[in-house]
């Protein structure tokens, strides 16, 4: 009978077979993982390497839409009116300091409005409450200014015996120079004018007093003109003016003020 001779060892440093497993299936790996075998055991897989692996766009959820705004672009017509404000601000601005400017060097002032003599003619009653009357007034428009021409384009007075309107008159417009004066007779009518039972015995009684007192009031609208630049206002004097009886009335004294 033949002896095999006995099996040696391997050698050292040699790989040893591992076990095999029948019952032990391969598992199946992605692309994008890394494997490390174990001398031991089932394979360690780790994450996947992200900076391998390549970036997949993630698909939409079904039913989510996803609007992209796009760049608004400026409309012409809101670069136009942007245009034209700024325009319109330098224009308020130029002129504002325009008219400071014109303020501060000419210093405009208003125009004077006095009444230095009167003539009271007639005052009667055909009845109790209705009286007729004649009144004239001379009107002194003096324009102190030095630079700037005045015109009155608008000149309305009206005559009244307390609180009472009795006359009115409207003058035709006019206009002063620089230190320019003008005098213009006023004459008021009254012709049945209706008086209340009280004032019709105060004006008796005045008559008869031989001081009747009357009083003037006026509505002026002045323009100031300086080269192309001009501003318009409003002025309303109100005198009162202390009378004689008729019919020779004459003027006693008389004081006027002003107001804007």
């Amino acid at each position: 009978m033949q002896t095999l001779p006995p099996r040696l060892p391997p050698p050292p440093g040699a790989p040893q077979p591992l076990p095999h497993n029948p019952r032990r299936k391969p598992e199946a790996v992605s692309l994008d993982q890394v494997v490390i075998s174990k001398l031991e055991g089932s394979p360690l897989i780790l994450a996947p390497n992200r900076s391998t692996s390549a970036i997949k766009p993630e698909k939409s959820r079904p039913g989510l839409l996803i609007h992209r705004t796009r760049p608004h672009k400026t409309n012409l017509l809101v670069w136009s009116g942007a245009i034209f404000c700024l325009i319109f601000s330098l224009i308020l601005i130029f002129f504002g300091i325009a008219t400071l400017i014109v303020f501060l060097t000419i210093k405009p002032r208003h125009p004077s409005f006095e009444i230095p003599a009167a003539n009271l003619n007639s005052i009667y009653f055909d009845s109790p409450e209705y009286f007729n009357g004649d009144f004239i007034f001379l009107a002194n428009f003096t324009n102190p200014n030095r630079k700037l021409d005045l015109r009155f384009e608008y000149f309305d007075i009206g005559l009244y015996f307390s609180d009472r309107l009795v006359a009115t008159q409207v003058v035709q417009p006019f206009g002063l120079k620089p230190g320019e004066k003008s005098l213009d007779s006023v004459h008021f009518l009254s012709s049945l004018v209706y008086l209340p039972p009280v004032l019709a015995l105060q004006l008796q009684k005045q008559v008869q007093e031989n001081r009747v007192i009357y009083n003037v009031r006026g509505n002026f609208k002045v323009r100031a003109n300086l080269g192309i630049f001009h501003f318009s206002y409003w002025l309303h004097p109100r005198c009162q003016i202390d009378m004689t009886s008729p019919p020779t009335g004459v003027l006693i004294t008389t004081s006027c003020k002003r107001r804007r």
